[in-house]
Formats: C-alpha cells, structure tokens, sequence
C-alpha cells in the first residue's frame, strides 16, 4: 500500500496575565487526519511560587503518565507503532492515567511533584457543559517526582491507582537517567497489577527497560533501547527493541527509527516492526 504520510495538525496558543499576577494560558492541539481523540486542549493557571495548575484532555498526559517512558532517546520511544490485533500493543504495559484530568505541579529547586486527577478516570474529550464516561467509575489519582540531586542525574518515580467501578489498577514505576559529556543512560521498572475487571484483557506486568543515547555531534544523534515486560502466568516475556537517529541541519531535521516486538502480550507467535522516516522543514 502506500506508506507515505505527513502530519496534519493545527496549532492554538495565547497567554495573559490576570490582575493578582497569575498567568493564564490557553493550548489546542487540533489533529484534523486522524481520530480526534488525538487532540490535546489544555488550560494552565501559573500561580508562580504556588505552583501550576493544568486541566487537559484529549491526548493529555497528568501525574504518573508524565513518565510512563523517560528512556533516553534520538527520536522516538522503543514503543512507538508497535502494533498487533489493532492495539497499540506496545504501550499496553506503560504506567497511565485517564488523560481528561487535572494536573498540579509544584518545583523547588531539585524537586519536581506532578500530582494527577481524573474524574472518572476516563480519556473521553467533553465540551463545556458535558460529561463523559460511565456511572460508578470510580476516579484516577496518581503522583510523579522527580529529583536532580546533581548536574546529569535525574531519578524520578511514581505510584497510582486507576479505578473501573469497583476494581482498581495499581500502577508503579522508579528509574533515573545520567548525563556524562555527549552520551545518556537510563534505566526504568514499572509495576501493574490490574483489578478484576480487567483481568480478562491484561496481565500483571514487571516492565524493566534501558536505554544508551549517544550525541555525536550537534547535529547528530544516535541512540538504543529495549524493554523487556515480565507478564503473570504467560511463559513467554514481551520484548520490545529500537534504535533510532536523529540528524538536524539549519532548517532541516531528519528523524528516523526502527522498532521490533516479540512475544506481544505474551503470545510466541505475536510480532510487531515499525520503521519510520521523517523530514521535517523549519522556516
């Protein structure tokens, strides 16, 4: 078929400042080509020394989803289109959150906390004036810090509980990355134990994954990773590996990356390759 596409995306943004001082600032992400669940809106209120406040949906990332992947990358996570069975099989496991949510963040000095909210804990986009999701869900809540103890090493981790009416989902993760000179290493583990409701489509999962990203020059980055995701009672361990690089010269940015997963939720004979090349033009 043909493999050729170009992202089609229109972008929104304005700020201001109200009497008391706090700025507030208005995002719209429209995605025209695709789902429109894709678009991201989000209203921020930055109340300076207090914090900042977010509300967002759409393809909105709140607490613990802001880390789900801090792997070290020249273009995009080992996970990216990793697909199998119509499902974006490659982030099954990653740590997340209903993405129609609030989200608080609160930085000082070497620490970060990003504390999340998500009423229903559903990802549906609502106008004003409308609601979204089911009767007796229950609520999203999560929280993600991050500290920088030094120059070149950030340790982040994060805990939450994403609820399905009387069942919750348990989501953990920890891991860090250090920068020496022109190359970044990282390492993160994540942890999912999933209510009852959800047992039938999704095994608990031990997500361990590294990363080496190595900049060459100004210009040139070259980098890979690879997770490997442990699943309760499947004898077959998901692996996911990629290699990526990205190459910028003045105006012109050329991206590109190539993904493999094998034993895909467990299943020996579920695989998955992505490989993509992008152009990009500044003007």
């Amino acid at each position: 078929g043909n493999r050729f596409g170009m992202q089609n995306l229109v972008n929104f943004s304005g700020s201001g400042e109200l009497d008391n001082g706090m700025t507030v600032s208005l995002y719209h992400n429209l995605e025209l080509q695709d789902d429109a669940d894709n678009s991201t809106s989000t209203l921020t209120i930055d109340m300076g020394d207090a914090g900042t406040l977010t509300y967002g949906q759409g393809s909105f990332n709140a607490g613990i989803a802001i880390i789900d992947d801090m792997l070290p990358k020249a273009d995009e996570e080992v996970s990216n289109g990793i697909d199998t069975a119509g499902e974006e099989t490659g982030t099954k496991y990653e740590v997340d959150m209903g993405g129609n949510a609030f989200n608080y963040n609160y930085s000082q000095g070497m620490f970060s906390v990003d504390l999340g909210y998500s009423a229903g804990g559903t990802n549906q986009a609502n106008d004003d004036g409308d609601n979204g999701g089911s009767d007796g869900d229950g609520n999203d809540t999560s929280v993600a810090v991050k500290i920088k103890p030094m120059d070149g090493l950030m340790i982040y981790g994060g805990m939450g509980e994403n609820t399905n009416g009387n069942d919750t989902d348990d989501h953990e993760t920890i891991g860090f990355n250090y920068a020496i000179g022109p190359v970044e290493v990282g390492m993160q583990r994540s942890e999912i134990d999933f209510g009852a409701a959800n047992a039938a489509n999704a095994y608990d999962a031990e997500r361990t994954g590294a990363s080496i990203a190595f900049a060459v020059n100004e210009n040139l980055s070259i980098s890979y990773g690879q997770i490997e995701t442990e699943l309760d009672g499947q004898a077959n361990d998901e692996e996911l590996t990629g290699f990526s690089i990205g190459y910028s010269m003045g105006g012109i940015t050329v991206k590109a990356h190539n993904n493999e997963g094998k034993h895909m939720d467990g299943d020996a004979n579920n695989t998955s390759e992505h490989t993509e090349i992008a152009v990009t033009f500044a003007f």
